[in-house]
């Protein structure tokens, strides 16, 4: 008891002496990612969990892009003046397009390259950009060329070191079905990568996690050549202090690596994996060992965690609406989207990359198995063709007038009816989860069984068992949430 007492009284001095600072930062700035290694999980796979957070009402939808042959005389037109040239052929990919947004989309191509992002905040004020600077088009060039995470960070460095990065800073979640990467970039043209490795977790809650580096070491690091260099002329690393040199606490703006917004996310996460366990007031681990072999079931969890089990919330105020606490949680009010990448090499990859999809709120929502193999999407779920998406993504139009058959309008519904009876609806919403969950999990061997037999006679066949498959369960999910809905009108 007086463990818990003393935990208790330290994360209360916590809140109040960081708490302030960290409104001056940014409130709502929450998106989240676990990366697991593949000697790390349970199945051999690597897998890549993400949060996608972005306040304000939005719909999302899903794409797959074809391999595309391109004239390589071509240039590729980003959303600001830089101009970028073509390659020959660009890889197919699923992309989760969130239109408006600038660093909100997320992707998985043909050789289970798949990236996502955090924001994260660094003190660059004097930033080089050449022709506005490179953002929104980063990952997606990164998807398009890429053949492995390694690959993508090369092909991510190549682009920032030429335009510079035109936003305060971000880490790129990069993974294959080998190994993982985590690359960080900063405004201008400094950026520093790190492998994850293969028995490792990492966790990142939008504040940087990269500490000391060796760039001479180029199977774990990559990096600009004056990435300590710049941070000395700058005043931001004293060579003489006897320390050595940490990237994150040179290049990271004031007060994010410790703010209640990030700090108690990436704690929360860490205790539940780690064998070992940590405090606030540590400085926490770029990766980890964990406990135990990691589950996609174990991360689709910690991604719809809203401090349950942890010091950060009293046991009474479990039943209270978690997504207005006063804290950031990893299930948070900005939830657009949910996922755990699941690649696993031994199979086709038309199967053995997996996006396990949460709709909205991953605490009320099921995961969904998006296959990488599907070659159509379910109408309700995306808009229009891809190539109208891309040059239509920053576009100012009305989209609720234009996408007004789109599921993620039931799915922003239910939310918001959920939020406002959370205790009354609580228990309901998880039984439908956990149900639902529970037997996609199960059928998971049969139906990839069947389509292994199929893809081995008839491909054609297979593919449209493949088609069907997913989006069976999509449109039943869409059905659900429509009936729910309903009843709670």
């Amino acid at each position: 008891m007086f463990k818990i007492l003393k935990n208790q009284f330290i994360f209360a001095l916590f809140i109040l002496i960081i708490g302030p600072l960290y409104s001056q930062i940014n409130s709502e700035i929450d998106c989240y990612s676990i990366i697991a290694g593949k000697s790390a999980t349970t199945d051999n796979s690597v897998m890549l969990a993400h949060n996608e957070d972005d306040y304000g009402e939005y719909v999302f939808n899903f794409y797959k892009v074809p391999g595309i042959d391109r004239d390589k005389n071509q240039l590729i037109n980003t959303d600001t003046e830089a101009k970028i040239e073509q390659v020959s052929r660009t890889y197919s990919f699923l992309w989760i397009d969130m239109p408006q947004l600038q660093f909100s989309d997320s992707y998985m191509n043909e050789w289970g390259v798949t990236i996502a992002s955090d924001q994260c905040l660094s003190r660059e004020d004097k930033p080089e950009l050449v022709d506005g600077g490179i953002g929104y088009y980063l990952r997606r060039i990164m998807t398009e060329r890429a053949m492995s995470a390694k690959n993508a960070v090369k092909i991510g460095a190549s682009l920032v070191e030429k335009y510079g990065y035109n936003a305060s800073g971000r880490t790129y979640c990069i993974a294959d079905p080998d190994e993982t990467w985590m690359m960080a970039v900063v405004n201008g043209k400094h950026w520093v990568a790190k492998r994850i490795p293969a028995d490792h977790v990492a966790v990142i809650s939008n504040c940087y996690t990269i500490g000391e580096i060796d760039l001479k070491d180029t199977s774990n690091f990559l990096g600009s050549s004056d990435i300590i260099e710049y941070a000395v002329k700058r005043g931001w690393y004293d060579p003489d202090s006897g320390k050595k040199f940490s990237f994150k606490h040179a290049y990271a703006k004031e007060n994010s690596l410790d703010s209640d917004g990030n700090k108690p996310r990436q704690l929360a996460a860490i205790n539940f994996l780690s064998e070992k366990q940590y405090k606030l007031t540590d400085n926490l681990p770029f990766s980890f060992k964990p406990l135990g072999k990691v589950s996609k079931e174990k991360l689709m969890m910690i991604l719809a965690n809203h401090f349950e089990n942890t010091q950060m919330r009293e046991e009474e105020d479990i039943l209270n609406d978690p997504h207005h606490f006063e804290l950031n949680t990893i299930c948070s009010s900005g939830n657009q989207y949910g996922f755990v990448a699941q690649l696993r090499r031994d199979l086709p990859a038309e199967i053995g990359y997996v996006l396990w999809i949460a709709m909205k709120r991953p605490c009320i929502q099921p995961y969904l198995p998006l296959y990488f193999g599907v070659s159509r999407i379910p109408a309700s779920f995306t808009h229009g063709e891809h190539e109208k998406a891309l040059k239509d993504h920053f576009a100012d139009i009305d989209r609720k007038d234009i996408m007004k058959q789109s599921a993620f309008w039931q799915y922003i519904g239910l939310t918001d009816a959920s939020d406002k009876n959370y205790r009354e609806l609580h228990g309901f919403m998880q039984y439908y989860k956990a149900k639902t969950e529970k037997n996609l999990l199960k059928n998971q061997a049969l139906f990839e069984e069947t389509f292994l037999s199929l893809y081995s006679v008839n491909r054609n066949s297979a593919q449209e068992y493949l088609n069907n498959y997913v989006s069976e369960i999509m449109m039943e999910n869409l059905k659900n949430t429509i009936n729910a809905l309903e009843i709670l009108k």
